[in-house]
């Protein structure tokens, strides 16, 4: 049997791997729904754009060590299962506040901070998972696996639901998502895995315990570089990326309708998931960090067609807003498969959740930040300098992993087991 064949008939994978294919779509109706109803029911401002995108990131920054140093104590099974039936809930809120006649964009707003606490514990313990529910030699092949099914969702899902925003409004679709999170958590609960809890005799205070974490990622040099690009990148990126959907709906932008939003929503998965299907095949030609470098650089000169399409006539606009998005997904897909295999092969078992905690603290919690600074750029720049600041800043985000030992790793080194 293949390497691939074994590491997806493992005990309790396929039934993961179909509860989060089914979030997956799920999330990607609410990835494109979620600006239409801000932008063009609500009529949100670019400053309330700025706080819809902190919301919505905020808990990164504000609860991501507790929730590391918390989930290492708890069954990550379990978390998953709670957060999903949160985020079901919050979800479904929003489908409902619109039928009694009442949404608002604050509402939006705060149910999006809700949504942010719940999935800051649900990814950290995901990341956290793989090498519990996977035996080490198959963690990247299961990634990828993920990984590819997640992107197959977002090619099918814009077509389905530009589809239904013909039919229906656009807070009803969210429905979908709800019913998604709650899929995902019964095909946990079906699961059976290895893991205890953290014996209490086994804990220290829980300040030294997430200091250990934020200590172990500092002193690794390797998951350190890393670290820093994915933040920078990230920084700028939500300030380019925070203000897009008005660039992109508004009459005195572009304009352009939630069809055309479906298919660079679409063409972005579809780069998605030709990157997903490719990482073995690039690992294979270029090494593993070679292949990180490289995809970080092309991301940060791929950002630089956002705001250049404004100075093109708008029939070429879309295109090269096409070309933008399939290489930022491909380039993404590729970067963090790598990466992300290569920090859970690096890293102790009993620091996985502090581990991912911390780097999630990192690269998640400047988003809110870069968000407020796109809302308040916007209002007082304007969109497109304050999306031409962000491009030109993400430019930067390579340089730690290329002034680094990965930039001449063919494959990055792996934690010694006992």
């Amino acid at each position: 049997m293949s390497e691939k064949l074994r590491a997806t008939s493992q005990p309790g994978f396929i039934k993961f791997w179909i509860g989060q294919t089914v979030s997956a779509f799920g999330s990607q109706i609410s990835g494109l729904a979620l600006p239409v109803i801000a932008v063009t029911l609500l009529s949100a401002t670019e400053f309330q754009m700025g706080l819809l995108g902190a919301a919505n990131t905020s808990a990164f920054l504000i609860f991501g060590l507790l929730a590391g140093a918390l989930v290492d104590r708890w069954i990550k099974r379990r978390v998953m299962i709670v957060a999903d039936l949160i985020r079901m809930i919050a979800i479904g809120l929003i489908p409902l506040l619109w039928f009694a006649g009442v949404l608002n964009v604050y509402h939006l707003i705060v149910l999006g901070a809700v949504i942010s606490i719940a999935s800051v514990f649900f990814d950290v313990s995901y990341q956290s998972y793989i090498p519990i529910l996977m035996p080490r030699e198959y963690i990247g092949v299961a990634n990828s696996r993920l990984e590819l099914t997640s992107q197959i969702s977002g090619v099918a899902s814009p077509g389905i639901v530009g589809y239904l925003l013909t039919l229906i409004k656009a807070p009803v679709i969210l429905i979908f998502d709800a019913i998604s999170f709650l899929v995902s958590a019964i095909s946990l609960l079906l699961i059976k895995d290895r893991e205890v809890p953290k014996p209490k005799t086994d804990r220290r205070p829980i300040n030294q315990e997430i200091a250990e974490g934020l200590k172990f990622v500092w002193n690794q040099k390797l998951i350190r570089a890393i670290s820093f690009t994915t933040s920078i990148s990230n920084l700028f990126g939500t300030i380019s990326g925070t203000l897009f959907a008005i660039y992109f709906f508004r009459e005195s932008y572009l304009g352009f309708n939630a069809a055309a939003f479906g298919l660079l929503t679409a063409v972005g998965s579809v780069g998605g998931l030709l990157g997903a299907a490719g990482t073995p095949k690039l690992i294979k030609l270029l090494g593993e960090g070679p292949l990180i470098v490289l995809s970080a650089i092309t991301s940060g000169l791929t950002a630089l067609l956002v705001p250049l399409s404004w100075y093109l006539p708008r029939e070429l606009a879309l295109p090269v807003l096409l070309v933008n998005t399939f290489m930022t997904a491909f380039t993404v897909l590729t970067y963090n498969i790598t990466q992300v295999t290569a920090r859970q092969r690096l890293c102790p078992e009993a620091l996985l959740g502090r581990m991912n905690a911390s780097i999630r603290f990192m690269v998640w919690g400047v988003m809110p930040i870069g968000a407020l600074i796109s809302g308040s750029l916007g209002e007082i720049l304007g969109v497109v300098p304050t999306m031409t600041i962000g491009a030109i800043g993400g430019l930067f985000a390579a340089s730690f992993v290329f002034f680094s030992p990965i930039r001449s790793m063919r494959e990055m080194p792996r934690l010694e087991q006992n």
